[in-house]
């Protein structure tokens, strides 16, 4: 049994189509990245899990349990993009707050702030004020709480925005000790590297739309195949007869990328068509298909925040 399923939402604001008939599945203790550009319904499609929105059609199940079904939402976490902390409060006093929202008293609620500073690596800071905190406490502690009540589900929205590489690291440790423990875990990102690194699957949203799902390598097999793609970065914005004149490639801005099984004959052809339209090549970069590649083919855009 799928730990999420949901099959077929849809939502309409207006008239902007958010969610046009989404397809998803979420395996218990899966780690599934949810990728797509601003405005595909990424937020749209959490919100909906969390009961936040309500979908025109479709249905959304929670380990079989349809999601409206009283308490179904309870297996839910979520950790959201913004820091949700009392600045004023200390961290201990932090977790006590919001395990007190959840519902958690006495001998519960003690074991939930203990497991949420052990979690986040912040005892030794337990009694410290918030706002002397770093970002990447902040960002630990964010997570800590959405998971005080011990959740088989956890929506995970940007969980690493702003923080120090060491940071980042740490909160890698926490979602692969997560899933680890078999919780289940909807992972959006703008970082590619993330969704490569962490996740078991991704899934590609665009227009209100799953458009692929799959793993990294299958992804990749099935859109560009074993193509290297050629990123020229230009001194200035690209003009489209140079796009134009090669199939497949992509110019956003002063930047162009071309998937090509052939770099050793893109490449000089590429920077002969930029010499004659009198076009400077600021650096020029030769990648392995990976995750942005697969992005950039399905969306025609790259993953940017």
């Amino acid at each position: 049994m799928s730990a999420v399923e949901i099959r077929g939402l849809t939502k309409r604001f207006g008239t902007l189509q958010a969610l046009a008939g989404v397809d998803l599945a979420l395996g218990d203790g899966e780690i599934l990245g949810l990728l797509g550009p601003n405005g595909a319904g990424k937020s749209t499609l959490v919100r909906a899990l969390m009961g936040r929105v309500r979908p025109d059609a479709g249905e959304i199940l929670l380990f079989g349990r349809p999601a409206d079904d009283a308490g179904a939402r309870d297996v839910l976490g979520y950790v959201p993009q913004e820091i949700a902390l009392y600045p004023g409060l200390t961290g201990e006093q932090n977790l006590r707050v919001f395990g007190r929202y959840l519902g958690l008293e006495r001998a519960a609620l003690d074991a939930a702030v203990g497991r949420g500073l052990e979690f986040s690596n912040l005892v030794d800071r337990a009694r410290d004020p918030v706002e002397q905190f770093s970002g990447g406490m902040k960002r630990r502690l964010n997570l800590a709480i959405g998971l005080l009540h011990q959740p088989r589900i956890v929506l995970l929205d940007e969980p690493t925005v702003g923080i120090d590489p060491q940071s980042r690291e740490r909160i890698y440790d926490m979602i692969v000790e997560l899933s680890a423990r078999d919780v289940a875990i909807l992972y959006t990102t703008h970082y590619m590297e993330e969704a490569e690194r962490l996740c078991d699957r991704v899934a590609v949203i665009d227009n209100g739309r799953v458009i692929a799902v799959g793993t990294r390598d299958e992804l990749v097999r099935s859109t560009v195949g074993g193509a290297r793609r050629v990123v020229v970065q230009a001194d200035r914005p690209i003009p489209a007869e140079i796009a134009a004149a090669f199939p497949g490639a992509v110019a956003d801005g002063d930047r162009l990328s071309l998937a090509t099984e052939s770099a050793s004959t893109a490449i000089p052809a590429l920077l002969g068509a930029f010499e004659r339209a009198a076009v400077g090549v600021r650096d020029l970069e030769l990648q392995r298909p990976g995750l942005e590649s697969v992005f950039l083919h399905l969306t025609g855009r790259e993953l940017r925040e």
